[in-house]
Order: C-alpha cells, then structure tokens, then sequence
C-alpha cells in the first residue's frame, strides 16, 4: 500500500506522519508538495497537522485552493482513504469534503496535551481495529479545534454514524457535542483534531493511534489483496 502526506507550506506534522508509516507500519509514504495535480499513484492520501499559509484568513482557508485539493476530491469521490488531521481536518472542512467549521477554542488558548477520546464508531475504514466505545489517549495541539455546524448538520451526521470520536470526560476546546473527528457520508474521509501520529509507539508516551493507520491497511489489503 502506498500512502501521500500532502505537504503544504506551513505544514510541521508532516514528518510525524511520515514516520508512523514508514516506521511503524512499515508501507510505503512519499511526501507530495502542494502544487501537484495528479495522485492517481497512492492509495491513500494523509493531510498533516501544522500552519498552513500560516493560517492566514482562517485555517485551511487558502490551502483549500492550492492544486493538490483537485487530486484530492478526485480521490475521495473514487473512495480512497482520505485522512486530515488538525490543519488537515480544517483543510478538508473550508474545501467541503466534510461537513460544518472550525472555530477558535473557547479557552482562547492553544492547547496542547493528550485527551481522552471515545470510538463512537468502529465499524470505519480507519477504525475497524479499535473495539466500540474504546477510550484512547491521543495528544492534541492546536488554537481552532472548537467544531461546530447547524442543528440540522449534528441531527445528519448522528443519523447517519458519522461521529467517529468524541473527547470522553473533559472537551478541551469546546467542540459542539463533544465532537473530536467525523467522516463524510461516504466514509472515505476522516478528519480528527487529535494527533494518532504522535501515539504510534510507547516511546511516545502511548501507541493508540497505532491502530487507526492499521485499520487502513487492512481495509486496503481486504479490498485489493487476492489470495491465489
């Protein structure tokens, strides 16, 4: 399997991500800078944490018009695996692949620490590995993590299981309904404000993130793999 992180400039999570492929589950990543138009050559395409353009405007609101957003929805309509995490997650929010906003935590703060997430639906591409109503440990960091969308988007995407994570216990930032990651109606793209890269290993404080990027490949070799 064959995963891209997307590279924006102002992207700083992209080597973290790299790492938990290359390093943890051993498959291969290439690193693609923004300006590409084709990534008909990856199975899967990974949006990093970071700055884009410095958060300029708003965050994600002008990473959403460089060239790779075309390759990226063309990969999202053929049903690969779309992940953006933090500035990814704003990035895939302003271009639309996934429903409401991001606003500025309700502390006014950046935060930065590990939180309490709870599966709220383990029967995804990305959390197939994960048990139903599994608490994880996964670091946030971030000033704009606040989600919100209309009642009429909350009611939508609880009926149709959308909700993948939400902070157990305290929510950090203030994200309606506890909300810390969604996927489309599709269930191709997911976009989470915690960092799964940053827990792939004990020796980064915890390994529950691991999973989510296995449950990708397995989704991937069951789709695509032939037993002969």
């Amino acid at each position: 399997m064959k995963f891209a992180v997307i590279v924006f400039p102002g992207s700083n999570c992209d080597v973290d991500m790299y790492h938990a492929i290359a390093d943890e589950l051993r498959e291969d990543v290439e690193y693609v800078w923004h300006d590409v138009e084709s990534l008909d050559e990856f199975d899967a395409i990974l949006l990093p944490g970071g700055f884009s353009y410095g958060d300029y405007l708003r965050s994600g609101a002008i990473a959403r018009f460089s060239n790779v957003m075309k390759a990226i929805k063309k990969a999202a309509d053929e049903g690969k695996p779309i992940l953006g995490v933090c500035n990814g997650f704003q990035i895939l929010l302003e271009a639309g692949l996934l429903p409401g906003a991001m606003r500025r935590n309700n502390t006014l703060t950046f935060i930065c620490r590990p939180v309490k997430l709870r599966v709220e639906n383990n029967e995804t591409m990305f959390t197939s590995q994960y048990e139903q109503g599994e608490v994880l440990t996964i670091p946030i960091a971030h000033g704009e993590g606040n989600y919100y969308c209309d009642e009429q988007t909350l009611q939508q995407l609880i009926a149709n299981n959308q909700i993948v994570f939400r902070y157990e216990g305290e929510n950090p930032n203030g994200s309606l309904f506890n909300i810390a990651g969604i996927v489309n109606e599709k269930g191709n793209v997911l976009g989470m404000m915690p960092h799964p890269e940053r827990a792939v290993h004990e020796l980064l404080g915890g390994a529950d993130g691991l999973k989510l990027f296995q449950s990708i490949v397995t989704y991937w070799r069951d789709a695509h793999v032939v037993i002969t």
